[in-house]
């Protein structure tokens, strides 16, 4: 799903950020304490830092833009991590979630190719995360990670942690993330049929368009992000046992897209591009997630899911305000979640 939608961007952006404001801040925190956004698969999303954003169209590119004003707001240090959909710096970009004119670009090596392995855009994000810790003196990080940037947040702690580095991570939120992997890239990679579909044609033609993109590349997230890689035995899950351990995770789900009877529910419901159950990770056990909530709304994935469903920008996981304060508050309570209830609004073991 890469068509380029022509929009009034930047009308639109302060219409709807008016929607996500806040009515007064909080006292601002420590610097050495920071939110850090990490946007997904196939994105494009600038560097920004609290007070340094892209000067034209969205500020912090599509994902970030929403969710870094509201937390600012709220009186947090919020940085967006950059990425890019390919190799190499990020680039000023037009079309839908266009941006310009930003302050900072960072090097390759510390930007996410966000069409490329979880894996090597964890390690990136983790160079990132050091340089915070280097340049601007974070030493603590509450990592808000939407769609596949939950899953390169994971693989981001785990180099973190196997490096003995000294940025500690305080908790992860993660939006609309494919904990399970996306019925998407199941199609794609042949594990499941178009007919679990149920005729929907917005679902039918997003399976396509992901099967297209994944015989592009060939490689990569699209290829990683299904059942078999991430689920099977030895699978990538397994892998990131005991990464998670100390730190509490939020994760929230949308399921704005329903089937009534019968319904596969790898696919149905789902926010768009992730069903829940992957979202809210169902299936994922403890070795795994050992302390988790969880929080469901009626919205879509993304601002760009949104907009080619004809439905206004705050049904979308990213911009909703009350999406926006469930992540404030995953921020805020992270000092004593993990004395708190688990599974909380979760599936059942």
């Amino acid at each position: 799903m890469r068509r380029l939608l022509a929009l009034g961007v930047t009308a639109v952006m302060t219409a709807a950020l008016a929607g996500c404001q806040s009515d007064g801040g909080s006292a601002s925190r420590d610097s050495t304490s920071a939110a850090v956004i990490v946007s997904g698969g196939d994105a494009t999303s600038p560097f920004t830092t609290p007070d340094q954003a892209c000067a034209t169209g969205l500020a912090a590119g599509n994902t970030d833009t929403a969710l870094r004003e509201y937390l600012l707001d709220k009186g947090l240090t919020v940085y967006t991590s950059p990425a890019m959909a390919g190799r190499g710096q990020v680039v000023d970009q037009t079309g839908f979630g266009a941006f310009g004119v930003c302050p900072v670009t960072l090097p390759e090596n510390m930007t996410v190719n966000s069409t490329g392995s979880i894996d090597t855009a964890g390690e990136h994000l983790a160079r990132f995360l050091t340089w915070l810790h280097t340049e601007k003196g974070v030493n603590e990080v509450d990592l808000v990670g939407h769609s596949m940037g939950g899953l390169y947040s994971r693989a981001a702690i785990r180099v973190l942690v196997s490096t003995d580095s000294p940025v500690r991570v305080r908790s992860l939120t993660t939006l609309g993330t494919p904990w399970q992997g996306s019925y998407l890239s199941d199609y794609a990679n042949g594990l499941l049929p178009l007919s679990d579909c149920l005729g929907d044609e917005f679902c039918e033609s997003a399976m396509k368009d992901m099967k297209t993109e994944v015989q592009r590349l060939m490689a990569g997230s699209g290829r990683e992000v299904n059942q078999a890689y991430l689920m099977g035995e030895n699978g990538w899950n397994e892998f990131q046992s005991g990464v998670l351990d100390q730190i509490p995770v939020v994760l929230i789900g949308g399921k704005k897209f329903t089937k009534q009877g019968p319904v596969n529910s790898a696919v149905w419901p789902n926010d768009g591009l992730v069903a829940l159950q992957s979202a809210l990770a169902a299936d994922i056990g403890d070795p795994v997630l050992p302390h988790r909530r969880c929080h469901v709304f009626d919205d879509t994935h993304s601002i760009y899911v949104s907009n080619l469903a004809d439905l206004d920008w705050q049904t979308a996981l990213t911009w909703d305000p009350a999406v926006l304060d469930a992540v404030h508050a995953a921020i805020e309570n992270a000092p004593a979640a993990l004395d708190g209830p688990n599974r909380e609004g979760c599936p059942a073991a």
